[in-house]
């Protein structure tokens, strides 16, 4: 079982995540991260880290979340690898206690990081 990225990650991006997993399973689109499910050891680290609760253990994901499963698998597959904490949205924050934000996912592949 893998852990999810879920909606409250999208336009917030901290990416505080990134810096406490052990393994590269991180990958990261223009305004969201996805775990990517093949290469996540189930370890739990990243959980404490997400100042926005977006990241769940999949058999805990809320089901109005549901089809984040297949979004983090697939976008996993499409975005490149993050290796290292990057410098978050400057808006984030605006973001945080936002609801409802499926719609402002930009699917494209965020920028390849050293």
């Amino acid at each position: 079982m893998a852990y999810i990225v879920a909606e409250p990650c999208i336009k917030c991006k901290y990416m505080d995540c990134v810096e406490i997993c052990p393994v590269l399973c991180f990958h990261e689109g223009e305004n969201m991260l996805v775990i990517d499910p093949v290469e996540c050891i189930d370890c739990g680290a990243c959980l404490d880290e997400c100042p926005v609760q977006a990241i769940f253990p999949e058999d805990q994901l809320p089901a109005k979340w549901h089809g984040y499963v297949e979004l983090n698998a697939r976008l996993a597959a499409a975005w490149p690898v993050i290796e290292a904490k990057g410098q978050p949205p400057a808006d984030r924050d605006a973001y945080k206690d936002v609801t409802d934000k499926r719609h402002l996912l930009d699917t494209n592949p965020g920028p390849n990081r050293p």
